[in-house]
């Protein structure tokens, strides 16, 4: 019995197969932003006037980076209710975590629409809107996983077979948040 015992602690402990992949994958997208920054303060770097004359709305993306940290809270808290087998509450806290992405991606949208240079206009709005619209790409595809998220949060079947997956969208959602807090101080505060 012991062998049998310490096998099924063993694999209890084993990280999922999904989680792992997950984490590789999420890798190779930190070294996909890593160049975007790299190309940022290159250009930051050989430019006379950085940025060129651009008005960003800070304290209104800072109200919405808000937004997207308190809803990596409530992804934790979504996860952490799936784990107790908390169906609604798991609903409840994906809703709203998907409610805050979706504002924060609203408003980015927004801010394409709204601001006073192009994607053509300098080096900087080409360094702008690659940074960003990448980065609401990855909102939108967020967004989406969350969607996923919910309908096998809520399906049949024990919560041990919907933990993994609904686990590896959180950690794409963290990922989400913490690239998105790199982006806001690089272009918003440090400028």
């Amino acid at each position: 019995m012991d062998g049998v015992a310490a096998e099924a602690r063993a694999t209890r402990q084993q990280p999922s197969m999904l989680a792992v992949g997950t984490v590789v994958w999420l890798a190779s997208e930190l070294m996909f932003f890593g160049g975007l920054f790299a190309a940022y303060f290159t250009l930051k770097a050989e430019a006379r006037l950085w940025p060129p004359g651009v008005e960003l709305e800070t304290l209104l993306s800072g109200i919405f980076t808000l937004f997207l940290i308190a809803s990596s809270g409530t992804m934790v808290l979504a996860v952490r209710s799936l784990e107790r087998g908390d169906r609604a509450a798991t609903v409840r806290w994906l809703l709203l975590t998907f409610g805050l992405g979706g504002l924060f991606l609203a408003n980015q949208i927004r801010e394409f629409y709204s601001l006073d240079f192009q994607v053509s206009s300098n080096s900087y709005g080409s360094i702008y809107y690659l940074m960003t619209g990448f980065h609401a790409l990855h909102v939108a595809a967020g967004l989406l996983l969350m969607l996923v998220a919910l309908a096998i949060a809520t399906g049949p079947g024990p919560v041990a077979r919907r933990g993994p997956v609904v686990d590896s969208i959180g950690y794409y959602w963290h990922f989400v948040d913490v690239v998105w807090i790199g982006l806001f101080t690089t272009i918003f505060i440090i400028r």
